[in-house]
């Protein structure tokens, strides 16, 4: 029985084959009304993860909130006079009304607790009722500010210039959409006063937003840049259109999929269709050869055919190395990766069926006509292409030690730079440092305590002893502890409060600014203060029982390593002190810390995963460990140099750049692939005239140096055309994404365009270099299989 051949059944029924193709991506299409999007990091972990459900506990101990907008105003003479003032209070007002807002807890002038005593009794009210007339209120109130430390460096800083509105959100209230607001009512505002909004989720749900409108302004660029480039390579709109049309087709399946199985497109996934684009590439091996067949044969299906069965072996075996790689990440702890693992897998697979089936389709409906006027430019001895890469894999046949050490010294150069790399994240360095986001980052994390928040809790097994003056004194001492660092700006407790009603019941005494010497005392002052306050003043810095702490944590930057910091600092605190209460971190930037390293690292552990099977599915496809080896070599040098230069950069290794591990890993390998493939069909017809490259191969005698080069040359010239157009195609589309405003998106076209070109350029030196040095170990036994 003849086995079944998908590629004569679509050269035989090529329309059949491209209106099945169209109907199944209008029926993947169909879901996509369905899509929904999920930015929000904290759903990158489960919710059983160890940090959401302790996160979630401490939220529900202290009543607070997941998300906090801060509002910045800069007044380079003042915020105390009255105009700045009446600002204030008007822009405190309408924020209030804002849907989403959580109106009772918003901290500005107007709204927030003041401690003072008033005829020896204790008097808890809102710091500014109503806008200084004059200027004895207005002095009044500076000493007011300028008096309590809980306020200094939290709503107004040291130089009077900067004052800060406080937002915190409701559950499920989008950041942008509350920033937005914000914006629009402060742009009433006239005057000197400048305005910055900032916080994670004006962050986090800004880059959501952005990055879905980038995926829809470059991709379409990007595809329009490839598919100039294709023209420009094969002379043919047609066909070019049909090597931009599987790679369409497969994100569309594999998105609709993703979509159908009620996956909401999460930061990964929707990196889905870059990488399927990249991985689509691949298909122009097939028009590369299709174009020399055809100049040979003349016969356009007969060039179809014989294309396929040169080709389709390296074809298989790049998707399925490609696949494998990010099928490993299906095993790791985190969905969102193990959806994207899965995503691309799926869609790898799919490019490939596409290849064997709708692209030998769509070539039937090309004009022979235009495929000879095109296919007169593919001949290696007169194309400059050819000639040039026939060059390059002369220098690694002609001088292949040269060529080696030389390589060897650039790996050990590489792996010191690998050394300087800085794991890291930081969600506002994904903006450009002139943006919004950033700069009112930078302006409000300079004048005041820090927009990133996290908290320390303190936890004794016993009801109260939080009411003790050890237990007081312990926290504050953890407190001044911690603000040592750099990156801590101001921390607030429970101590803080209970001070500051010490201090202003003993006339404002500086003496008295302690803690008192009693349980009993600090009882009492909670209990008044609770009396008076807002609800949430208390019940944000201790439970209920007494039994917990919460210490408030101001950061200056987003970086993951300022909490790594805090941590270290809390532990040798700990360890100096010991007291029997237990101090856990908690909060927003405390998330972001466990986050970014879990995902960094179960990407890591992917990769790695990865790299052992990709390395098995070159020694099944090479039928040899020595030639998995040699194909194995461009694929490590490639990736350790340029996760050296970004080391030497000095450019934190976070989540897109791990992400982009996978992505090299998948690339970096199917150019050597494709070499070593072609090469050893070329060798085994040179060396038994008559046996054709579709043939299984067989074992050959050893062939002799001569004729190891010269196939090492025709490899270059020929297939090595199609591994640097390819290269050249994705390097030139993706180019395009070094304009975008999002840094991660910078990164990725950065990388790729230079591991693309490194990548191509490695393989047609170094693979020469490689099989000339090592041919006797190579071909000991019997030559090529």
């Amino acid at each position: 029985m003849r086995k079944f051949s998908l590629v004569e059944f679509s050269v035989n029924h090529p329309k059949l084959v491209v209106i099945l193709s169209i109907v199944i991506t209008l029926a993947f299409m169909t879901q996509f009304p369905k899509m929904k999007t999920d930015t929000n990091p904290k759903h990158m972990l489960p919710d059983t993860s160890d940090v959401r459900v302790w996160n979630d506990e401490v939220d529900k101990t202290f009543a607070l909130y997941e998300d906090m907008i801060v509002l910045g105003i800069v007044n380079e003479k003042s915020v105390l006079n009255k105009e700045t003032l009446g600002k204030v209070q008007r822009i405190t007002d309408e924020t209030l009304k804002i849907k989403g807002v959580a109106a009772r807890d918003v901290n500005s002038f107007p709204t927030i607790t003041n401690v003072t005593a008033e005829k020896g009794a204790l008097r808890v009210a809102p710091l500014m009722t109503e806008v200084p007339k004059t200027d004895k209120e207005i002095g009044y109130l500076r000493k007011m500010l300028f008096e309590n430390p809980l306020f200094i460096n939290r709503i107004i800083s040291k130089d009077e210039k900067t004052t800060a509105i406080y937002v915190p959100l409701e559950k499920g209230a989008n950041g942008k959409e509350v920033a937005d607001k914000i914006r629009d009512i402060v742009k009433k505002e006239k005057g000197d006063e400048k305005y910055y909004v900032a916080g994670d989720p004006v962050a986090r749900d800004t880059f959501g937003s952005e990055m879905f409108k980038l995926m829809a302004v470059f991709a379409p660029i990007a595809g329009m840049i490839m598919l100039a480039v294709r023209y420009l390579m094969f002379r043919d709109l047609f066909l070019s259109v049909a090597l931009m049309m599987d790679a369409m087709m497969s994100i569309v399946w594999s998105m609709g999929l993703l979509i159908a199985l009620g996956f909401p497109i999460h930061i990964m996934s929707s990196m889905a269709p870059v990488f399927l684009m990249a991985i689509a590439t691949d298909s122009i091996h097939i028009f590369n050869e299709f174009y020399f067949r055809y100049r040979e044969k003349k016969d356009k299906k007969a060039a179809i055919l014989e294309t396929m069965k040169a080709v389709g072996r390296p074809v298989r075996y790049t998707a399925l190395a490609t696949a494998a790689g990010f099928a490993v990440l299906l095993f790791m702890n985190i969905v969102p990766v193990k959806v994207f693992g899965g995503l691309v897998a799926f869609g790898t697979v799919m490019l490939r069926v596409l290849s064997f089936s709708f692209i030998p389709a769509m070539f039937m409906f090309v004009k022979e006509k235009n495929i000879e006027r095109a296919s007169m430019d593919e001949d290696i001895e007169t194309s400059g292409t050819s000639r040039f890469l026939k060059g390059l894999a002369r220098l690694g046949a002609h001088k292949p030690k040269t060529v080696v050490l030389a390589g060897v010294a650039l790996f050990v150069i590489a792996v010191f730079g690998i050394s300087k790399t800085v794991v890291n994240n930081n969600m506002v360095d994904w903006f450009k440092e002139k943006s919004d986001i950033r700069v009112a980052d930078s302006v409000m994390n300079e004048a005041l305590g820090g927009t990133s928040l996290g908290y320390i809790v303190a936890t004794s097994q016993e009801e109260n002893f939080i009411k003790t003056p050890e237990a007081m004194r312990y926290i504050d001492g953890l407190q001044r502890h911690i603000e040592k660092l750099s990156v801590v700006g101001k921390t607030t407790s429970v101590v803080d409060y209970v001070k500051r009603i010490n201090r202003v019941l003993h006339d404002d005494d500086p003496q008295y600014d302690s803690v008192p010497d009693s349980k009993d005392a600090i009882g009492q002052y909670l209990f008044l203060f609770s009396m008076s306050a807002k609800p949430a003043d208390l019940d944000n810095v201790v439970d209920y029982q007494a039994a917990k702490a919460n210490i408030w944590l101001q950061l200056k930057t987003w970086d993951a390593q300022a909490m790594r910091d805090v941590i270290a600092a809390v532990n040798e605190y700990k360890k100096a002190n010991p007291m029997p209460m237990d101090l856990k971190p908690a909060g927003t930037a405390y998330f972001n810390l466990v986050w970014n390293e879990e995902v960094l690292w179960d990407m890591v552990k992917g990769f790695t995963i990865a790299l052992i099977v990709v390395f098995v599915v070159l020694r099944f496809n090479f039928h040899s460990f020595r030639w998995a080896f040699v194909g194995y070599i461009p694929l490590v040098f490639t990736i350790t140099l340029i996760y050296g230069v970004v080391g030497f950069m000095g450019k934190d290794f976070d989540m897109p750049i791990s992400v982009l591990s996978t992505l090299s890993l998948g690339m970096a390998v199917d150019f050597a692939i494709h070499f070593i493939s072609r090469f050893k069909q070329r060798l085994t017809e040179s060396s038994e005239p008559g046996v054709r490259s579709s043939e299984k191969s067989q074992k050959l005698p050893t062939p002799n140096s001569s004729l190891i080069t010269d196939a090492l040359l025709w490899t270059a010239a020929r297939p090595g055309k199609g591994i640097m157009r390819n290269a050249v195609l994705f390097a030139s589309a993706f180019s395009v994404m070094l304009f975008a405003p999002l840094t991660p998106y910078i990164t990725v076209g950065a990388f790729i365009v230079s591991m693309m070109l490194l990548s191509a350029v490695m393989t047609i030196i170094y693979i020469p270099a490689l099989i000339t040095l090592l041919q006797g170990w190579l071909f000991k036994g019997g030559g090529v299989r």
